[in-house]
């Protein structure tokens, strides 16, 4: 009686199976193309990747509606410093992504990280418990951090290391005596992330209005933007000295009593490439000590190599108390994201029965924290950092030919990353009108570049600028390149305005 139960069960199992199976492949077929090919084994084709894509995918930080007329630009394959698309065109990586992949794509030491680590641990959150390589990138990036940093609280990206910093921020005063102590100051136009809290310490204005009101309690003070600074000023370290006087000023507006943390990135990215001189930052850490305020390095861009250092603290001697870090810690196989603070933040809670109710189920991921490891090993090997201090000079000077193009108003940055700045009048900085702005970075320029062979960032939060970050294995060779390309895209820009 069981046996025929059984097979009565495997009939009926069978069965329904079956229908299943027919009803999937039926839906599929009519509704879901896409999934009845991978299904199938077939090869899908940029024409049914185009048609899936417009009525399916939502992406970050995009126009949808020019796709209603034109194909999406669908990135397939990607190696050392190319990327292919799935229409066949091969384009330079000149963003490394997204400020990410600084060891090149197609990297097969990281390939290999993360399935060797996904047969050995595949999860495991760190929630009460660690795993070996957590501990083991933990302890090898305090070994390349600033001095003074020692331990690691790891996140999945620069936005929520950011999230992380300002909680941290506020517990640490509430347990110290001073809990009135919240308040954030960051910098006009500097970008912190889009969480609620990050979008907050953000400073552009048309990325916040949609989502107000946000997190009370965050302010800004000038950026960096030598470029656009008053007449007033007769160099360079005067006026990052009147810039960083302004922390002091909204700190003192605000009651010190009450500002908690200050925000800052060595190289500001949106508004594109701000540097600073050191004076400005050590003015900036001369004010945060008087005032108890943690001064929060945010390298999620600057962070492992970008600047011509492992880190852009270290370049320009900043001294952090915390570091946000992300992005090209796994050269953007995996995501990860590393906030580094000094011990002095850590204390109170490593007693009694304090926690910290905050975390992240993907954070220190087993397998992003191989592949970080892995990646780190290739900078030691390659000597990824050098290479950008020997050859950062070459690419600024060879940027630096396009000044003779009237349309070039500024070439500024540092390391291997660079913004240029695009003017009406290079005489007098006149900057270009929203409506040419419109006109030829969205209309023109970020399609031409990729069509010439380009994959960049044409961008005006702030002025107009193109920023450049190619990985940081390129050379004068891959420099020589970009130069080209661009030159020739932006004289047929200058003939529009």
């Amino acid at each position: 009686m069981a046996i025929q139960e059984n097979n009565k069960t495997k009939s009926l199992r069978g069965l329904l199976s079956s229908k299943k199976k027919s009803h999937v492949s039926k839906a599929a077929t009519s509704e879901f193309p896409i999934v009845h090919a991978m299904a199938a084994g077939q090869e899908i084709g940029d024409k049914a990747l185009q048609k899936s894509a417009k009525k399916h995918l939502w992406m970050h930080f995009t126009r949808h509606s020019p796709y209603k007329k034109i194909d999406m630009t669908i990135i397939q394959k990607a190696d050392g410093h190319y990327l292919t698309d799935s229409k066949g065109r091969r384009v330079i990586d000149g963003l490394s992504g997204l400020f990410t992949v600084n060891a090149g794509h197609g990297r097969q030491e990281l390939a290999d990280a993360a399935a060797k680590q996904t047969m050995e641990l595949d999860f495991m959150p760190l929630w009460s418990y660690a795993h070996p390589r957590a501990v083991e990138l933990a302890e090898r990036l305090i070994s390349y951090a600033p001095k003074g940093m020692t331990r690691i609280f790891f996140t999945t990206g620069g936005g929520e290391a950011v999230e992380s910093a300002w909680k941290i921020a506020k517990q640490y005063f509430k347990m110290t005596g001073k809990p009135l102590k919240h308040k954030v100051i960051s910098r006009q136009t500097a970008y912190h992330g889009t969480s609620h809290g990050a979008l907050s310490i953000t400073g552009i204005a048309a990325f916040k209005q949609m989502f107000e009101p946000l997190v009370p309690s965050t302010f800004r003070i000038p950026n960096t933007n030598w470029y656009r600074a008053d007449s007033r000023f007769k160099t360079e370290d005067e006026f990052a000295l009147w810039a960083a006087n302004r922390l002091e000023e909204v700190i003192l507006f605000e009651g010190p009593d009450t500002v908690a943390a200050f925000f800052v990135e060595p190289i500001q990215n949106a508004g594109g490439c701000f540097t600073a001189p050191k004076s400005y930052f050590k003015r900036i850490r001369e004010i945060c000590d008087k005032y108890d305020v943690i001064l929060v390095a945010d390298e999620t861009i600057t962070g492992f190599g970008r600047t011509g250092e492992m880190f852009g603290s270290q370049r320009y001697e900043i001294n952090p108390d915390m570091m946000v870090t992300a992005k090209a810690i796994t050269s953007g196989v995996a995501p990860l994201g590393a906030l580094f603070i000094k011990e002095k933040y850590f204390t109170p809670f490593n007693e009694g029965t304090v926690t910290l109710a905050h975390g992240y189920t993907f954070a220190a991921h087993p397998v992003a924290c191989a592949v970080a490891l892995a990646n780190l090993d290739i900078y030691d090997k390659e000597r990824l950092v050098d290479n950008v201090r020997i050859n950062s000079p070459i690419f600024r000077k060879t940027l630096e030919k396009l000044k003779d193009l009237p349309i070039v108003g500024d070439v500024r940055g540092d390391g291997y990353f660079f913004a240029i700045e695009l003017v009406r009048n290079q005489e007098t900085k006149e900057s270009l009108t929203r409506e040419e702005s419109e006109k030829i970075l969205r209309g023109f320029l970020n399609g031409a570049l990729y069509e010439q062979g380009l994959y960049c960032r044409a961008d005006d939060r702030g002025d107009p600028v193109i920023q450049l970050a190619p990985p940081l294995t390129c050379g004068p060779k891959e420099f020589e390149e970009i130069e080209q390309i661009l030159r020739s895209v932006l004289i047929e820009a200058g003939k529009r305005l």
